[in-house]
């Protein structure tokens, strides 16, 4: 029997740092410290209330099922919370909370299904069915999180949504059979897969939706290899009205299982079943994939994900505030979303560093400090200065909106600033002179270069203009 809590927590860690992405763990797991184990109970202090919060939103699944694993069937969690003590500035004191009964809402960051074993194909429990049964109960494996509600929709990703959306209401009747979303790791494939897989069990009640992930479907083939059952395996999954297999790049070199794949891919396509896809890469880029395969992938729909604009970037950042019941001031929302622009989990990071950060420091959020959270967050990473950030700092410095210097108005001040914008994102980025002109109020290639020159004429001659542009290039390198 384990009796040091330092132990036991210890080996806690370990499993969830295997099931959540390395980010997250150290912001929300690193700071918490074991304090004492006692029938059972584990007793954990963490640093503020909104951290109790968010561990019991986000992760309770995650730390019961590590909990038990560790200290058997009885075994509990309890928190010891440091609460801020305004009242005559005395010292923070303790609370102690029990673990809640609620089910943690879905994170981006945490591998769903949660399999504290890893890597067998007890993530679908007993999946096979005896031929000859006309219906199957299944686990979806959805998350009911991941739906089109929450799915931000910009031009980034209008097709794969519309169509994904076309599915979930006429699954298997529309030409997008199968349906393949790709694009690079955090830009929402899963999310995406997951919508479809919602909105189509809410539509329809009585099909069977399955959502897998390719590594688990090899886990069930191997096993059911292992134990003689290949056709109930088969059988199976030729039962399924809606498949939606993850990250399907992952067949890529397993020969065998390729092909049981393609005889379930045939009999659900041809039996009007719907499959929808992901994968990292479109249908002509996976390599190791047999011909056969590849050309049935190609039959309906490949679309892709872009990295969200923008636009799309402020838009994904309200909206999980508004479901977190958060409030951050515009500014603050607006930087992140000019700084952090790969994809999606990177963008949710970055606003959760802050969060934490916030919380653990009992500092209000404000411009500075996510200036100070942004720049750690982006260090490891070459920092690519964009035409919009430009655009940004440009018109803060002369107290104009983004509006009007993309207007047509020909009013001094707002010419001035639009071309010094122009300039900038000659200096700045490997834009090409008429892609900056499209940002710019969409102009063409030779009112940039107009632009450029006279920025560099006025920068000689004029004192007071080189004093704006030194500043102005300043912010833009800060």
């Amino acid at each position: 029997m384990k009796n040091n809590a330092v132990e036991v927590w210890e080996n806690c860690l370990k499993i969830i740092k295997d099931n959540i992405h390395y980010q997250s763990y150290k912001t929300w797991f690193a700071p918490i410290k074991p304090l004492k184990l006692e029938n059972d109970v584990l007793t954990i202090q963490v640093p503020s209330q909104f951290f109790y919060e968010w561990l019991e939103e986000h992760y309770i699944n995650l730390l019961k099922k590590t909990i038990k694993k560790e200290l058997g069937s009885e075994g509990r969690l309890e928190y010891s919370i440091i609460m801020d003590n305004s009242i005559d500035q005395a010292n923070p004191y303790s609370i102690k909370v029990p673990t809640s009964n609620k089910k943690a809402i879905a994170n981006p960051s945490v591998q769903m299904p949660i399999d504290i074993n890893r890597g067998t194909s007890k993530d679908i429990p007993n999946p096979f069915v005896i031929p000859g049964l006309k219906k199957i109960k299944v686990n979806s494996q959805l998350v009911d999180s991941y739906s089109f509600d929450s799915f931000i929709e910009g031009d980034c990703n209008r097709l794969a949504r519309s169509a994904g959306f076309a599915v979930a209401e006429n699954p298997g009747r529309t030409s997008f059979n199968p349906l393949l979303v790709y694009s690079d790791v955090g830009l929402g494939k899963t999310h995406l897969a997951h919508a479809i897989g919602v909105q189509a069990k809410n539509n329809f009640p009585d099909k069977t939706v399955l959502y897998v992930t390719t590594e688990q479907f090899i886990a069930q083939y191997i096993d059911s290899v292992r134990n003689n059952n290949q056709n109930d395996f088969v059988h199976f999954y030729q039962m399924i009205d809606i498949l939606i297999v993850d990250d399907i790049q992952f067949l890529s070199g397993k020969e065998k299982t390729q092909d049981v794949f393609f005889h379930i891919f045939n009999h659900l396509h041809q039996n009007s079943k719907q499959l929808i896809l992901t994968s990292d890469k479109p249908p002509v880029e996976l390599k190791g994939m047999e011909p056969r395969l590849l050309s049935r992938f190609k039959w309906g729909l490949a679309a892709d994900l872009q990295q969200p604009d923008l636009e799309t970037r402020i838009a994904i950042l309200q909206k999980r505030l508004y479901n977190d019941g958060i409030e951050m001031p515009q500014e603050v929302v607006e930087y992140i979303a000019y700084n952090v622009n790969t994809n999606v989990r990177e963008l949710e990071g970055a606003l959760i560093s802050i969060l934490a950060q916030a919380s653990l420091n009992r500092k209000s959020i404000t411009l500075d400090l996510a200036k100070k959270m942004i720049d750690k967050f982006v260090k490891s990473t070459t920092r690519e200065i964009s035409i919009d950030y430009i655009q940004k700092i440009v018109s803060d410095y002369f107290n104009l909106s983004l509006d009007a210097i993309n207007s047509k108005t020909r009013k001094r001040e707002i010419v001035q600033a639009r071309q010094l914008a122009m300039y900038f994102a000659k200096k700045h980025t490997k834009a090409s002179l008429a892609t900056i002109g499209l940002h710019c109020g969409n102009k063409d290639h030779a009112t940039v270069l107009h632009a450029c020159r006279t920025v560099n004429n006025l920068v000689e001659t004029d004192k007071q203009f080189r004093i704006f542009v030194e500043e102005i290039d300043k912010k833009i390198k800060m």
